[in-house]
């Protein structure tokens, strides 16, 4: 996004005539921001070739997911739904990772049909159940496990998984455990030693320690690991005091891992690649002076975009119009929904704004829709993507009729 002549523009596209066609709120993605964030993604990494597994929790649009399938990205999946929202945008079984602590006995019946890579599994019993159904179906099952390295990805606590405490993976003792168990299974090959340890890093050094971890594990153990999965969590500047990530010396820890441990490393970026790619648009609907600051009240709402209610999560805010005009008061940025917790900002200084003005909401691409209801029964909103002076419907605007 950029202003031109004071107009927001996304791409070749004023936000302005975005809102006239299709109305507020909605969603509009960037085709080449996504486009540039896989390249740069692959590209430092590619010294050692890993295999990408896009996160589909974080933006479950199957348009996006197509469009992301053809740089050769896999999926990385959480759910029944969403292995099926990634065997249907076309990404290939062997591609596909199923990560999650809760796998019911259908979810895993249905992956090992599929044919997947890896069922990553985090817990023995897990494990055994994965067992139980491959003897039932006399096959023998490729599988991971995630290990939870007692490493703090120093990132919000909502969304850290890496930490003893963190329901996630299992300790070092369980994982020792699990590895005799596989060995005297004959259904079950233990191909993968899986780690993840949280969202929104900006640190390389917490993947360091992780690297360190996953390293003394390895050397204790003379179990042959095909692939180790390094997860995601890689996150992007929201703020503009945000520092970024350096893939740089993350890249030398993983090269250097590499040199003692001959292994495939796969990764499962979704913030990283579609975070910064799409916007939120929403229109004023009314502002209330409360006496000490003005109350922004827009048309989209904690149903469109849950991470400021959900975790307190900051997002930046431009108006689509600038203008040299400064409010007198500071502004708190809200929904119409029936809940204190539907606020996205306040602002202490933002230019002065008027009823039925255009606000843009960045950086929601990842955990923006996917994270959407349908709370106070409120239609979901029109998803788009903008690829230079082209627009394309990704996903039609939800009618009342279609949720009651």
């Amino acid at each position: 996004m950029r202003y031109l002549k004071n107009k927001l523009i996304i791409e070749n596209i004023p936000i302005s005539n975005i809102a006239k066609k299709f109305g507020t709120p909605s969603y509009c993605y960037s085709f080449n921001k996504l486009k540039q964030n896989i390249n740069f993604f692959k590209k430092s990494f590619k010294s050692f070739s890993p295999l990408i597994c896009f996160a589909i929790k974080s933006n479950t649009n199957i348009n996006i997911i197509k469009e992301i399938k053809k740089f050769g990205f896999g999926a990385d999946v959480v759910s029944m739904g969403e292995l099926m929202m990634a065997l249907k945008a076309g990404i290939i079984p062997r591609k596909i990772v199923f990560s999650g602590v809760g796998k019911t006995t259908s979810e895993i019946s249905y992956a090992i049909d599929k044919k997947i890579l890896l069922i990553n599994a985090e817990s023995l019993s897990e494990i055994k159940e994965i067992n139980r159904i491959a003897k039932s179906k006399n096959k023998r099952i490729k599988i991971g496990v995630r290990l939870n390295p007692n490493t703090d990805a120093k990132t919000l606590s909502q969304i850290s998984t890496g930490k003893k405490e963190n329901k996630f993976g299992v300790n070092k003792n369980t994982l020792y455990e699990i590895i005799n168990y596989c060995k005297n299974s004959k259904n079950i090959d233990l191909k993968c030693l899986s780690v993840h340890i949280g969202s929104q890093i900006l640190d390389h050094k917490p993947y360091e320690k992780m690297l360190k971890a996953v390293s003394q594990i390895l050397n204790k153990t003379n179990h042959k690991f095909e692939f180790i999965d390094l997860g995601g969590g890689m996150g992007i500047t929201y703020t503009d005091k945000n520092k970024k990530l350096n893939y740089k010396k993350y890249n030398t820890a993983i090269l250097k891992f590499l040199r003692k441990h001959k292994v495939k490393i796969i990764f499962e970026p979704g913030r990283s690649i579609i975070g910064d790619t799409g916007t939120l648009v929403s229109k004023i609907i009314y502002i209330k002076d409360s006496g000490s600051k003005k109350f922004i009240i827009l048309d989209a709402a904690m149903n469109d975009l849950m991470r400021p209610a959900l975790y307190g999560a900051f997002h930046k805010t431009l108006p689509v119009t600038k203008s040299n005009k400064i409010s007198k008061k500071p502004y708190e940025f809200v929904g119409p929904i029936c809940e204190s917790t539907d606020k996205f900002v306040t602002l202490k200084k933002f230019q002065a704004l008027k009823e039925k003005d255009l606000i843009a909401i960045c950086d929601v691409g990842a955990y923006g829709m996917s994270l959407s209801s349908n709370y106070n029964l409120r239609p979901k909103p029109v998803e788009i993507l903008i690829n230079g002076s082209k627009i394309k419907v990704i996903r039609k605007r939800q009618k009342h009729e279609d949720i009651i």
